[in-house]
Order: structure tokens, then sequence, then C-alpha cells
């Protein structure tokens, strides 16, 4: 097994962690703690497990989110809600949507079960060094529910090969909007107006990113990648994958296929379910 081959397992299993930003379960849990309905409680939510922080680690975490989008959010959420609590409202609501997009005889089946200790025992070779937001989410307990201890295994899977992420973006000196500005540039299914309208950056912020890269040489005036571009993006890509590859070790080939076997159909009735939007993971 290689990091790309254990790239694309982890591709795989991100929609059964990020289904739980779109769930209507965990808006209306987290919003009755008070914490306003929408882009708030996702702030709230991912950001919770690291506590009552600030607007500064949650968009150093984020990232790609403009900082400001995120101050208008965070810490305000808190005043409505502890931490603890919204940790608490986040797992209740996607245990519930789990229930609805797959199934209570699904969740409590020996596939489940199986796949939870597959994914917790790749989530024990991850790393809490230099990555923040993984760090704060392991610190967590784990669940008893089976569906709900592959769900926490999975986060931790997505915030250690995330925070690896942003690692490769700060070393390449790509700053939130110049990640997004050239990962639209490669046509890979996110959009200019996708980025600009979910994470809040203006089309002057945008242009100035793009007059910056293409100085660097590594973009057209015109918002195309160049070459060194590319090449460059291939480079962030295959140092996350590098750097993720270690809880897919600790599980082994046959523990990373098996766990591929076991999830991808609860993916696929997720998706069928109407688990996203439409357009995202299409």
């Amino acid at each position: 097994m290689d990091p790309h081959t254990a790239g694309r397992t982890a591709r795989m299993l991100e929609p059964l962690h990020a289904l739980g930003y779109f769930a209507r379960e965990v808006d209306d849990e987290v919003s009755a703690l008070g914490v306003r309905r929408g882009r708030a409680t996702y702030f709230a939510s991912r950001a919770a497990p690291m506590g009552r922080v600030g607007a500064g680690p949650v968009a150093a975490t984020f990232y790609v989110f403009n900082p400001s989008l995120v101050a208008h959010f965070i810490p305000s959420a808190w005043e409505s809600a502890s931490p603890d609590e919204v940790v608490a409202a986040r797992y209740r609501g996607v245990s519930a949507a789990w229930a609805r997009l797959l199934g209570e005889e699904v969740l409590a089946s020996d596939e489940v079960k199986e796949a939870a200790d597959l994914a917790r025992a790749a989530a024990g070779g991850c790393s809490v060094a230099g990555r923040p937001l993984h760090a704060a989410h392991a610190d967590l307990p784990w669940p008893v529910e089976p569906h709900m201890a592959l769900f926490h295994a999975i986060t931790l899977l997505r915030e250690h090969r995330g925070d690896g992420h942003v690692a490769a973006l700060v070393g390449s000196d790509l700053s939130g909007i110049d990640a997004l500005v050239t990962h639209t540039a490669t046509g890979r299914g996110f959009t200019r107006a996708a980025a600009q309208s979910t994470r809040a950056w203006s089309d002057d912020e945008w242009a100035a990113s793009v007059a910056g890269l293409a100085e660097r040489g590594l973009m057209t005036s015109a918002g195309e990648l160049t070459e060194e571009g590319t090449a460059l993006r291939r480079t962030v890509e295959h140092r996350t994958e590098e750097s993720a590859f270690a809880p897919w070790q600790a599980l082994g080939e046959s523990g990373t296929q098996r766990l591929t076997e076991l999830c991808r159909p609860l993916v696929t009735t997720a998706l069928a379910n109407g688990a996203f939007p439409e357009g995202v993971f299409a």
C-alpha cells in the first residue's frame, strides 16, 4: 500500500464525517442551545473540542475561511452555550442523522461494529504533534455506540489529514485564500463561486490573491495555473498524502481494504438518501 492508495480510502470515508455539517439534526441540536442556525452551528460544533477559544485559533485551524467571517460567530457562540454542551449536541445530532440516512438496523449491524474497530485502530496511528484540530478531537472520550465510535474515528482521521494539509499549504507559502484560488483553478470540482460564497472572500480579495500568485509565476493574470503553479499544487497534495499515511500503515493493507469494503456501502446509501445538497460529494 502507498500513500496515494491510503488517500483514496480517506477521501472515500470523508462523507460520513462531513454529512454532519449539513445535517438538519446537528443544526437543530446546536441551535437549541441558543447558537444561531447555519454557519454559527458549523463553526461552533467543529471548534468546540478546542474549548472556549477565540476567533484567532479557529481561523488558523480552519485556514481557508476569511478570518472576518470566523470572527462574526466566534467567540460569541460561547455566550450561548459552553463548548462541552456544543460537542454533546453535535454528537447527538450526528447520531440522529446517521439513523435517518442509514437506518437503525444498519447502525446495529456487525458490519458497522467491525468498521468501528478498524477505524479506531487506524486512528490510533495518528500523531497529535503539530495537529491542533486533530489533537482537540483526540482528547474527547470515545463514544460507546459503534456507529458513533466509527464517526469519531473517521473524524480523527479527517482532522489529522486536514491539519497536515494546512501544514503543507503553509510550507508552500499559500495563504488560505491562495489555497482556494489555486485549488479552484485545478478544475477539480470546487468552483470559485462556491469558494467565495462559503468562505466569504470578496472579489477584490480574490483578485489580489490572483495578482500575488501571478507575480510569483504560479498563475497567469487571467487566473489560470502555470506549469509552476500546477507543480506546486501537486507538491501540496503529495505532502498531504505523505503526512497522513501513518494511521493507514498502522491499520495495514488488509485492514484498510476491509474498512473500505465495509464503509463504501454506507457512503453510497448516505449519498442516495440526500446527505448533501446537490453537487456536494457528487
